[in-house]
């Protein structure tokens, strides 16, 4: 694979290109949390992509045995109640990419994490997958305009059946329900989505990028005005007893006792 040179990735960050898919991946040991510098350098990527004239499609991916475990709640500056603000206007940026996204999700997608597989156009799994909107069972509004974006893919029933139980689900299973596209072996989902990229780049890249804009068309803008509410929700949340119930008790491995406070 030839390796970009002429942008830098942000921290974690690894870019590639080989013929016309780019692989864009990334690395935050031990869950691969997420912050707005994360964000931000993904979109950066994104953009340098959109203007390379060589790529076509672009394939994300992450390092480890967690695809993304969502935003990182351990920390002072991110238990300000602006902190989901400020990362999910970030992440609108992703959904202004001009060109097609293929996600891979390997392990776990939960909670924002699922937000930013929800970015792509298209996601390749396995069944030893598992995605998770676990925003309430945390205690919390979901977030990263999933109130947007998981609708349009499973319908707004089931959408509402799994932000209302953060229940967990397999690969096998998001295939099944439109949450993802691609079931692939375990340890050949790089491949999978190697292969599709192919085959998508092997259509005109123009008409390519131009379709994608009509069926994508108002979705960015969409996200952006959901991500005001869901941040509004998540303001006042973030500083309620049932997310320090559901936090603590996540990190405790134990179901959460939450009394509505």
């Amino acid at each position: 694979m030839s390796t970009n040179t002429s942008f830098t990735p942000g921290r974690g960050l690894a870019l590639g290109l080989e013929g016309h898919v780019a692989t864009l991946g990334f690395n935050r040991p031990p869950l691969n949390f997420f912050d707005a510098e994360l964000i931000n350098d993904l979109a950066d990527a994104l953009q340098y992509l959109d203007d390379l004239p060589q790529c076509r499609v672009v394939i994300l991916q992450a390092e480890g045995k967690v695809f993304c475990a969502g935003a990182d709640f351990s920390g002072a500056d991110q238990r300000d109640p602006q902190y989901p603000r400020r990362v999910y206007k970030s992440a609108v940026r992703l959904f202004r990419n001009r060109k097609p996204l293929i996600c891979v999700v390997e392990g776990a997608a939960i909670g924002g994490g699922l937000g930013l597989a929800l970015v792509a156009d298209f996601r390749v799994t396995s069944e030893k997958a598992r995605f998770s909107a676990n925003f309430n069972r945390l205690g919390i509004h979901q977030g990263f305009g999933i109130s947007v974006t998981m609708p349009r893919l499973v319908g707004p029933q089931m959408a509402s059946l799994l932000i209302a139980t953060g229940r967990r689900i397999d690969g096998r299973e998001a295939v099944r329900i439109g949450l993802a596209d691609v079931l692939a072996e375990p340890g050949m989902e790089r491949q999978q989505a190697r292969e599709l990229a192919e085959e998508i780049a092997a259509s005109a890249p123009g008409a390519v990028m131009s379709s994608r804009e009509t069926l994508r068309m108002g979705l960015a803008d969409a996200v952006d005005r959901i991500i005001d509410r869901e941040a509004s929700e998540q303001e006042w949340q973030i500083v309620s007893a049932d997310f320090a119930e559901g936090t603590r008790a996540m990190a405790e491995r134990r179901t959460p006792v939450f009394t509505g406070q």
